[in-house]
């Protein structure tokens, strides 16, 4: 007789530590990098999304490499202090590794360089926590999907799931509608659970992906130019959302 599924026990809880050979793995690469390569960018993202940051590695995966993950590893294979550091001038940008930031290598002109990071901004779907960047107001009538093509309205099987979400809707001819408007989410305030599931299921897309260059380091004089001018806006920015890139580097 074959064994039942139910009986088979799954671990949900078990994660596979780094191990002390990993980390100096890592911090090795970050030293190879940095005598490989013209340029040092430290970079900060908004609305962090693994998905996101995954295509600009592909996009970049033939003149850069790019780290993100532990700022501490990251720093110790740059070099903290003039003594310990890689490179002449590295010190200087491992002291700006906090937060969510990571490095960047490569050859690749600045100019070049920032123009295109200033041109890739991907539009994405807020999370509890984030802050909302705008009020949202869902007008009386049939509740819409506004951001389809065309837009159109809830199909009636859908509804229960609206009303458990926060939203006060009756079936008029067989499309959930709202006898009154509805205020999703107010600026400047965080996101519940129930609203970011909402704003998604409606299609409005309230934050934004970005790179944000911070500053630079030329392995040619070891001078650092922090790059000022460019603060994350609040679509950008994504408020308490985070992620961490499991791999760091590929």
């Amino acid at each position: 007789m074959p064994k039942s599924k139910r009986s088979k026990v799954v671990s949900l809880t078990k994660v596979a530590k780094k191990t002390r050979e990993h980390k100096a793995s890592l911090m090795q690469e970050v030293q190879e990098n940095a005598d490989k390569w013209k340029y040092c960018w430290v970079f900060e993202v908004g609305a962090m999304r693994n998905t996101h940051l995954k295509t600009v590695r592909q996009l970049w995966k033939d003149s850069a490499r790019i780290f993100f993950g532990r700022c501490s590893l990251m720093a110790k294979g740059l070099g903290t202090t003039p003594e310990e550091e890689q490179k002449p001038g590295l010190h200087k940008i491992a002291k700006l590794l906090h937060g969510q930031v990571g490095l960047l290598f490569t050859d690749t002109e600045p100019q070049e360089t920032t123009e295109w990071f200033d041109d890739f901004k991907q539009p994405d779907f807020a999370r509890a926590g984030n802050i909302a960047s705008r009020d949202v107001v869902l007008p009386d009538g049939p509740v819409m999907r506004v951001y389809s093509d065309p837009p159109e309205p809830f199909p009636h099987n859908e509804e229960p799931q609206l009303r458990k979400l926060g939203l006060h809707t009756s079936m008029v001819k067989g499309v959930p509608t709202l006898a009154v408007p509805h205020k999703l989410c107010s600026k400047g305030k965080p996101l519940t659970s129930e609203q970011a599931q909402l704003l998604k299921l409606i299609g409005e897309r309230m934050v934004v992906f970005r790179v944000r260059l911070k500053a630079r380091w030329d392995s040619n004089t070891g001078d650092v130019v922090e790059i000022e001018g460019q603060e994350l806006t609040p679509e950008e920015n994504g408020g308490a959302d985070a992620e961490e890139d499991e791999n760091m580097s590929e």
